[in-house]
């Protein structure tokens, strides 16, 4: 077993890292998804849930492309926030962050102790090109471990990962620290990441991750779109 880093060798497992078996664990229900939609949007003037790209608000082409996985979706808006939908899909539920002012990790730990389910897809809300196939594959990994998180060009995406129940402690952990730091977490629980090779196969154009920040990046997604629409070259796996 290869481990990565001067850190805790319990927090880094490569993708050379055996596992039992890439047998989707989950049952015919599906798979919870965690949504964290608490983003301000400073940078773009407005919160990141009500942007729209593509005829669509942001929240509905994220809750549009975890509906492919089948499972409960929840919803974490900030704890001042108001629920976007009315009404809800069925399969949301909306809750408010339960540690205010901590970041995405108070959102993370909220939407964890709220899910019916073992594990847990978490995205950020402001990902528009959600790869389903991507996600699948690394809740076939999740048994193994506390967290499988993406790694690519190895800097890690702790917003789009998967979590298990048994991340709530170190949390709560790093929520008492002064400044907690989401990342922090892969160095206190058993992580898998997934590398390069292994997105390369769901997701070559490296689209899943790719977040809405600035306005730029609005751009960028909206062009994005307008190709996905109108077949102008965007690989078929991007969106699967």
């Amino acid at each position: 077993m290869r481990y990565h880093g001067s850190l805790s060798p319990k927090a880094f497992f490569s993708s050379s890292t055996p596992v039992q078996s890439t047998a989707l664990w989950y049952n015919s229900s599906g798979m919870s998804s965690i949504i964290l939609a608490g983003g301000r949007g400073k940078r773009l003037g407005r919160e990141k849930v009500s942007l729209v790209i593509g005829g669509q608000s942001l929240l509905e082409r994220i809750v549009a492309r975890l509906r492919k996985l089948g499972g409960e979706m929840i919803l974490v808006l900030a704890y001042d926030q108001k629920n976007p939908f009315d009404p809800l899909p069925p399969e949301v539920r909306a809750v408010h962050d339960r540690y205010p002012g901590k970041g995405p990790l108070g959102g993370i730990y909220t939407g964890l102790e709220e899910s019916r389910d073992p594990y847990a897809a978490t995205v950020a809300c402001d990902m528009p090109f959600l790869n389903t196939g991507l996600l699948r594959y690394m809740m076939s990994l999740a048994p193994e471990f506390d967290a499988v998180v993406l790694r690519p060009g190895g800097r890690i995406e702790p917003l789009h990962a998967v979590y298990s129940k048994g991340c709530l402690g170190a949390i709560e952990g790093i929520l008492a620290e002064e400044k907690p730091r989401v990342g922090r977490l892969v160095e206190e629980v058993r992580t898998r990441f997934v590398e390069d090779e292994e997105i390369a196969r769901f997701d070559p154009e490296g689209l899943s991750w790719f977040n809405i920040n600035t306005p730029q990046d609005l751009e960028r997604a909206e062009a994005l779109v307008a190709r996905e629409g109108g077949g102008g070259g965007l690989s078929e796996h991007a969106f699967s």
